[in-house]
C-alpha cells in the first residue's frame, strides 16, 4: 500500500471510531437506498398501474446519477474538504428521500430516485477517502471492512428490509425512511469526522469529461431498458449502444489531455487497481441482477409477498457477515488477489446452484445457493476495497475511491437491465414457442409472447377469456418466467467465473508489487 505506518496511533483522532459509525450509517443509507426498491415493485406496479421498464428506470435512475456523478464528487470532496462533501450529501439525500416519498406519479419517482442519486454521490467517495488520513495503516484494514460489511449487508439486506417496509408501512416508507437515518448520520459525522482535503488539487472541474462520461453511461442503461421493450434489432437501440462505446473512447481521449482529467489515468498504471474494478464491477452486476431477479421471481412466480421475498433472500447477508473478516486476514499474509479470485469462485457457483430454480423450485436449494454466494461476497469485499482506495497515492484517494464506486453503481444498474432483458427475451421465446406447439396461430402466439412481459396486455387477455383458460395462460405465464429466470440468473453465474478465470491475468504484476 502507498500509505506509510510512522506516525503513532494517538497523533489520529480519538473519536475516529465514532467517526466511522457516522460513515458506516451514511454508506449503509446509500446501500439500502440501491436495494431496497426492486422488492417493492410489484406492490408499486400494481397500485400505480405503472409497467416493469418504467419501475426500472425508478430503479436504475439512481444507479445512474451516481455512477455519473461520484467521480466529480471524489474531486470536489479533494479540493473543498470530504467531510464537507458527506455531509451535504446526507442533507440531500435525506430531504429528496422525504419529498419523493409524497410525489404522486412514477415521473415524480424516477426524479426523486435521480436526485437522491446525486446524494448518494457526494455520500460514497467521501466516506471511503476519509478513512486513509483518519486512521493509522494497523486500523485500516479494520475501517475498511467495516464500511464493506456495511455496504454489502445493506445491499444484501436491502430486499428484507424494503420487504418489511412494504408490507407493514407501504412502500413510500422505503422513502421517508431515509430522513431520520440521514439526520443521525450527519450528527455523528459533523461531530466526530476530521477534515481532509487534497492540498495540491486545484478548483477545477473537467465538465467536459463528466458530460462524456454521464452520456455514456446513460445511452448504455436507456439502451438495455428501453431495448426489452422496443427490441435490440431496433435502429436506435444499436445507436445508443453503439454510441455508449463511442462515448467511452472519447471520455479516455478527453482525460489524456486535459490540464486537470475528471479522471487520472495515472491510476491505471496499477494493475491492482485494475483488477480490483475489474471484480467490483463484476460481482455488482451479479450480485445486483440477481437479486433484483429474485424479487420479482419470489413474489410474482411462487406468490410470496414483500415481506416474506425479502426475508427469504436474507441467507446471504448471514454469510457475508461471517466471511467479511477472513478476506482481510488472507489478503495481509498472500496478497489481495488471491481472496478476491476465491470470492469470484465461490459468487460464481452460489449463483449457479440458485438458478436451478428455473427448473423446480426448492428454498433450501437457493439458499444454499445465497449462502454461498454471500460466502463469496464477503471473502473478497476488504481486499477489493483495500486496493482500490488504500492502495493509490494519498492525493488521489478521493478520485481513485471515486472510481471504485462508479464501477459499484454502474455495474449494479447494468446489471438489473442486463439481467432483465436477458429473463425477458427467454421468457418471450418460451411463450411464443409453447403458444405454437399448443396450435395457436402465428399473431396468437405473438401475442401471448408480447403478454409475458407487457402486464396490460396480459390483464386485456386474460379479462376476454373464461376462468379455466386464465387460470392456465397464468400458470403457463408463471413457468416460462421460471425458465427465464433461471437462465438469466445462470448466465450471471458463468461471468463470475469467467471473471475469476481471467483476473489473475488483469491481476498479473501483483506479486512483484508486494514483494517490491
Amino acid at each position: 500500500m502507498a500509505r506509510s505506518s510512522g506516525a503513532p496511533t494517538d497523533q489520529y483522532s480519538p473519536q475516529r471510531w465514532t467517526a466511522m459509525t457516522g460513515m458506516c450509517v451514511a454508506a449503509g443509507m446509500v446501500w439500502l437506498s440501491f436495494a431496497d426498491f426492486g422488492v417493492a415493485v410489484p406492490t408499486i406496479s400494481d397500485e400505480l398501474s405503472v409497467s416493469l421498464p418504467a419501475l426500472q428506470w425508478a430503479n436504475n435512475a439512481f444507479s445512474l446519477s451516481t455512477g455519473a456523478l461520484v467521480l466529480a464528487a471524489g474531486k470536489l470532496g479533494d479540493v473543498f474538504g470530504r467531510r464537507r462533501l458527506l455531509e451535504i450529501g446526507l442533507v440531500v439525500m435525506g430531504a429528496v428521500s422525504l419529498l419523493a416519498a409524497f410525489t404522486p406519479g412514477v415521473t415524480g419517482m424516477i426524479v426523486g430516485r435521480a436526485v437522491m442519486g446525486v446524494g448518494a454521490a457526494l455520500i460514497l467517495p467521501a466516506t471511503l477517502a476519509l478513512i486513509p488520513p483518519m486512521f493509522p495503516l494497523s486500523e485500516q484494514a479494520r475501517a475498511f471492512g467495516a464500511w464493506m460489511a456495511v455496504a454489502w449487508v445493506g445491499q444484501a439486506a436491502g430486499p428484507a428490509v424494503g420487504g418489511v417496509l412494504t408490507g407493514l408501512l407501504g412502500w413510500r416508507s422505503i422513502f421517508w425512511i431515509n430522513a431520520p437515518v440521514a439526520v443521525v448520520g450527519l450528527w455523528l459525522v459533523h461531530r466526530a469526522a476530521v477534515e481532509s482535503t487534497d492540498p495540491n488539487a486545484t478548483r477545477r472541474i473537467d465538465l467536459l469529461g463528466l458530460v462524456i462520461s454521464a452520456a455514456a453511461a446513460f445511452c448504455l442503461l436507456y439502451g438495455c431498458t428501453a431495448g426489452q421493450e422496443d427490441g435490440f434489432d431496433d435502429p436506435v437501440i444499436i445507436g445508443l449502444l453503439v454510441g455508449s462505446l463511442v462515448l467511452a473512447g472519447l471520455f479516455v481521449l478527453v482525460e489524456r489531455r486535459v490540464r486537470e482529467p475528471l479522471l487520472d489515468l495515472r491510476l491505471f498504471a496499477s494493475r491492482p487497481f485494475c483488477g480490483a474494478l475489474v471484480a467490483n464491477s463484476v460481482m455488482n452486476i451479479v450480485f445486483a441482477g440477481v437479486s433484483f431477479l429474485l424479487t420479482l421471481y419470489l413474489q410474482e412466480v411462487r406468490g410470496y409477498g414483500p415481506v416474506a421475498a425479502g426475508l427469504l433472500l436474507l441467507p446471504s447477508t448471514v454469510t457475508i457477515l461471517l466471511f467479511n473478516p477472513y478476506g482481510g486476514r488472507v489478503a495481509a499474509r498472500v496478497g489481495p488477489r488471491l481472496p478476491v479470485v476465491l470470492g469470484l469462485y465461490l459468487l460464481g457457483a452460489g449463483t449457479l446452484v440458485a438458478a436451478v430454480l428455473g427448473e423446480s423450485y426448492h428454498y433450501v436449494v437457493l439458499a444454499v445457493g445465497l449462502l454461498v454466494l454471500g460466502a463469496g461476497l464477503g471473502l473478497m469485499s476488504v481486499p477489493l476495497s483495500d486496493t482500490a482506495v488504500a492502495g493509490p497515492p494519498e492525493e488521489l484517494a478521493g478520485t481513485a475511491s471515486g472510481m471504485f464506486k462508479v464501477t459499484s453503481m454502474l455495474g449494479g444498474a447494468f446489471g438489473v437491465a442486463a439481467t432483465v432483458a436477458v429473463q425477458q427475451a427467454v421468457e418471450t421465446n418460451q411463450a411464443v414457442s409453447r403458444a405454437r406447439a399448443a396450435g395457436l396461430s402465428e399473431a396468437d402466439a405473438q401475442q401471448l409472447g408480447n403478454a409475458v412481459t407487457d402486464s396490460k396486455l396480459a390483464n386485456q387477455i386474460l379479462a376476454s377469456v373464461d376462468q379455466a383458460t386464465a387460470d392456465a395462460i397464468t400458470a403457463a405465464f408463471r413457468d416460462v418466467q421460471a425458465v427465464g429466470t433461471g437462465r438469466a440468473i445462470g448466465l450471471a453465474g458463468l461471468l463470475a467465473i469467467v471473471a475469476a478465470l481471467a483476473l489473475p491475468w488483469v491481476w498479473r504484476q501483483a506479486k512483484r508489487q508486494r514483494e517490491e
